[in-house]
């Protein structure tokens, strides 16, 4: 069965190719447009992803020898995200549906995310815990099997992912802020400013950002230091609440492993102190932690054959909301 997968989620436009679970060809366009505006504008990416979407599915069917009748079924992520973005990728992928007759499948972005680990390592043995980090999501996940997932915590206010692109922005760096603040760190002193580690030592594993977020503008507006130094010590604090949590639930719950994978993943120091613990950690390869439309048809095919999914069309797109 080949599946052609569609991601739209927010600035992403991802189109992929799956079969056998393997991917056979796969291609994201990232919107660069969005860096004049210093994040991401909801009706610009929309228009983007219609722009893309046709000649970005033609290349990818090109590059795997296919063409549209090969294609048995098509996913498209459904949600959560930009109402617009997923608009965008679900008005494309019910055409195609409709003009192939073939079936149309939903999947949800974090569920999406959290199987994508397996599309390397199809070894890998439950139960393990994922941290989701990225632009709109700072979630600890209990993954119990492939489709029994168990929330232990997430950001109550702002994700960790927002908070280093809110921070880039007040320092008058580019978007996306995380890769922005790594790369001025590394000149500057992560131990020279003591910013606050947020609930780190509450009893939960939930996190929160915005205080930090606060604590980064009031020291930019103070002008005692570089931003060098604030950015390292910021994108610290940053690392040392995420890991201080994601261990806690390795722990406590005795997981075979630890997944890390969002955009966030990429991080060099997030990565870097993550494999000073004493645990099994596994990070998807970089084009797997960003948003991608492998992600998408790989669980499409895995909820095909288990029977997960009942091929309805009327469906539509849902910016918020969990794994259902």
């Amino acid at each position: 069965m080949i599946i052609l997968g569609i991601e739209t989620s927010c600035d992403e436009t991802g189109v992929a190719l799956c079969s056998d679970f393997k991917i056979l060809s796969s291609f994201t366009k990232t919107q660069s447009i969005h860096q004049q505006y210093g994040g991401v504008v909801p009706e610009i990416a929309s228009r983007e992803h219609e722009k893309y979407l046709p000649s970005i599915t033609k290349k990818v069917l090109e590059d795997a020898n296919k063409s549209f009748k090969d294609i048995d079924a098509i996913a498209v992520t459904n949600g959560p995200g930009l109402m617009g973005s997923l608009l965008s990728g679900i008005s494309f992928a019910k055409g195609i549906s409709q003009a192939l007759n073939i079936p149309i499948i939903p999947i949800n972005h974090l569920e999406a995310h959290l199987n994508s680990v397996f599309i390397e390592h199809a070894e890998l043995e439950a139960p393990f815990i994922n941290l989701l980090v990225s632009g709109g999501h700072t979630q600890l996940w209990l993954v119990k099997n492939m489709f029994e997932y168990e929330l232990l915590g997430e950001t109550l206010d702002d994700a960790c992912g927002e908070a280093f692109d809110k921070g880039a922005k007040k320092m008058n760096l580019n978007y996306p802020g995380g890769p922005e603040i790594e790369k001025i760190a590394k000149n500057g002193d992560m131990n020279l400013i003591n910013f606050p580690r947020p609930m780190i030592n509450d009893n939960t594993f939930n996190f929160s950002f915005s205080g930090l977020k606060t604590a980064l503008i009031n020291c930019v507006n103070d002008n005692k230091y570089s931003y060098e130094d604030i950015a390292a010590s910021y994108q610290e604090a940053i690392v040392d609440t995420l890991i201080s949590k994601f261990e806690k639930a390795m722990n406590q719950y005795s997981a075979n492993s630890g997944i890390i994978c969002g955009g966030v993943a990429a991080n060099k120091r997030l990565r870097y102190k993550l494999d000073k613990l004493d645990q099994k950690i596994i990070y998807p390869s970089m084009k797997y932690c960003t948003d991608n439309a492998d992600m998408i048809a790989f669980l499409a095919l895995h909820k095909v054959n288990n029977n997960k999914i009942d091929f309805d069309k009327d469906f539509s797109a849902y910016s918020r909301g969990m794994i259902v």
